[in-house]
């Protein structure tokens, strides 16, 4: 027996792959003696296993005997934000409409940076099969600790630092495709209220911004940062105000935030859109129903939450040939805002 063998009573799933050279789902598929395995392959898994010490039967207990049929949604926000913010929803429904009729188990978990490792030790545990996770700010710790224990994760949202696969919308684009609409229209000074700078969606949307104004040979200066909520929308439209009084658009790169900042432009005399012109990102329900309606940026939240779910779903059914990344379009809806 090696020493492999006798450090734990099974082989992870992880090490029988990477000795074989296939994929976690592949070993799966031949240890549950599944079709739609190549000879080689399945020969390959089969060395593995009696490299590793172990008969199949006793593999197929440990790899492939348990199987949860649950998934987590893991969002790293605060509870309070995930229930205010619509973003959060139509994920959620998207989700749960990919899973219908599919005999799936979905756990939504909150994720802080202080139980990070309770988090791991939980979704190590056998209680699901695969994690969709959302949210994710920097290069957070869960996404290789994940990796390392070998959980199928799929990330909606471009992850900073890590190579997983990823759904996202293709928030470049519909930056671009908000500046251009607004230089379009003859505004001189425009401004962003950008998101975040440790998520990729404001690193992502802020480049589609300084792309549209580098076209028009419009300066780019007017930035200040949110954090996806109505009142960090408020501060930086403050800002920008300070900064640039006669500022004559702004993009603001989410609908909730706009929010804010339409508060203070009115709180402030500032006529929308006639000194003003705002355009939002998400085409939320909070931009239909805004003071003045919001022409925004409208990404299909449910889409993105179908997809992450679809390609999780295909990952743990062993399909071969999945993209790494899928990126969801994006379009201009025009209200009264711009």
């Amino acid at each position: 027996m090696t020493e492999t063998a006798k450090r734990r009573p099974g082989p992870r799933i992880e090490e029988v792959a990477r000795v074989a050279g296939v994929s976690k789902s592949t070993v799966s598929r031949v240890i549950n003696d599944e079709q739609y395995v190549s000879a080689k392959a399945r020969e390959a898994v089969h060395a593995a296993i009696a490299q590793l010490g172990y008969s199949p039967n006793q593999a197929a207990r440990a790899l492939a005997g348990n199987r949860a049929n649950a998934i987590a949604l893991v969002v790293s926000e605060p509870t309070g934000r995930v229930l205010s913010d619509p973003f959060f929803a139509g994920v959620l429904r998207g989700v749960h409409a990919e899973l219908a009729g599919r005999h799936m188990q979905l756990l939504l978990m909150m994720s802080q940076p202080s139980d990070t490792d309770d988090l791991v030790t939980y979704l190590s545990s056998g209680h699901v099969d695969g994690a969709l996770l959302v949210s994710l700010h920097g290069e957070d710790p869960l996404v290789p600790m994940l990796a390392e224990i070998g959980l199928p994760v799929v990330s909606g949202g471009r992850p900073l630092g890590a190579t997983v696969p990823f759904v996202d919308a293709d928030n470049f684009t519909g930056a671009l495709e908000a500046a251009r609409h607004l230089a379009s229209l003859g505004r001189k000074r425009i401004a962003t209220v950008a998101g975040p700078k440790d998520m990729a969606v404001g690193a992502d949307r802020l480049s589609g911004f300084r792309r549209g104004l580098s076209e028009a040979k419009l300066p780019a200066t007017l930035v200040a940062h949110g954090d996806f909520t109505p009142e960090s929308g408020a501060r930086a439209m403050e800002s920008l105000l300070r900064k640039a009084p006669d500022l004559d658009a702004v993009f603001v790169a989410a609908d909730i935030m706009a929010l804010g900042a339409l508060q203070v432009l009115h709180a402030q005399g500032k006529r929308v859109p006639e000194d003003v012109a705002v355009v939002g990102f998400d085409d939320s329900v909070f931009a239909s129903t805004a003071t003045p309606p919001l022409t925004t940026i409208r990404q299909d939240v449910e889409e993105l939450g179908r997809t992450m779910t679809w390609r999780l779903l295909a990952e743990l059914a062993g399909e071969a040939g999945l993209p790494p990344s899928l990126l969801l379009p994006t379009s201009l809806v025009v209200r009264s805002s711009a």
